[in-house]
């Protein structure tokens, strides 16, 4: 059957090597669509909501995942604009939009004046990767936490949450929730801290997402009594050794442009910037 340019469906489970395939042409910026794509075999019940795909000649080009996170994968601008009306459709369901810049801005401009406003824009966020050993020896006292460090664990990922996000991760009773995705995290041995001799955490990350060919790494923290002696560089150059040997070959991770603490930390480490990223939160 031949297709045109503004052929878009929605995708199902016979579209899920397709859609994988796609998001292999830049398969480290578009680790989480394929880790979705890996867990829920595209089924709309298990996604939380829906995956669309614009094709041409039946070759599938570009995608949109639209649930409580809407991220574009593989969408020049032109694309987004023929989502615009199913992304519109999962507005209230939403809490970000995510996903290389000159998509998110093309998007936003298409749908932002029917849209409610973002409580936060947070427009060119550097997107790193590091593919090799870290630069820096790893902390030592890093590792893998377990269930047993649940309850020293949880108060410092809710304290990260807060801090970058503006909102505490309970508010609005979700408080269970938030705690079974870092049982979850845990379980899956994608959660990694380091603890003082009082048993608090003082240096914590997880990876959020993970496919075979990289990991998105999450939640990086360090207690604010411990800022400024290096801690998040050492940290971070384990979390990476650790990911590498344990979960993909490739470590990611994005961050605020006005973050250049973080961003020199992260250069130390060996990280390099891929791109640009925009996230919008409402």
């Amino acid at each position: 059957m031949l297709t045109t340019r503004d052929d878009v469906r929605l995708l199902g489970p016979d579209d899920r090597d397709d859609f994988l395939a796609l998001t292999s042409l830049d398969p480290v910026v578009n680790v989480f669509a394929a880790y979705r794509a890996r867990v829920t075999n595209l089924e709309p019940r298990w996604l939380g909501g829906e995956i669309w795909g614009r094709f041409e000649d039946d070759r599938l080009v570009a995608g949109c995942h639209m649930g409580a996170n809407l991220v574009p994968v593989q969408c020049t601008p032109d694309d987004v604009g023929l989502f615009a009306d199913r992304a519109l459709d999962r507005m209230r369901s939403t809490a970000t939009i995510v996903g290389p810049h000159d998509a998110v801005a093309a998007l936003w401009e298409t749908v932002g004046d029917r849209w409610s406003t973002p409580r936060e824009t947070r427009w060119r966020q550097p997107h790193l990767q590091i593919a090799g050993d870290p630069h820096v020896s790893p902390d030592p006292e890093v590792r893998v936490t377990t269930a047993a460090d649940l309850t020293a664990l949880y108060p410092a990922c809710v304290d990260m949450y807060t801090e970058e996000v503006g909102v505490s991760p309970e508010t609005a009773g979700g408080k269970d929730l938030y705690q079974a995705r870092v049982r979850q995290l845990i379980s899956r041995s994608w959660s990694f801290a380091r603890f003082d001799e009082s048993g608090r955490v003082i240096f914590k990350a997880e990876v959020a997402c993970a496919s075979p060919y990289a990991a998105q790494v999450q939640g990086v923290y360090v207690h604010p009594d411990r800022r400024g002696e290096g801690l998040s560089i050492v940290g971070m150059a384990a979390v990476v050794a650790l990911v590498r040997e344990q979960i993909a070959p490739t470590v990611s991770l994005y961050v605020n442009e006005w973050n250049t603490a973080a961003r020199a930390a992260y250069a130390r480490v060996g990280f390099t910037e891929t791109t640009r990223l925009s996230t919008l939160m409402f």
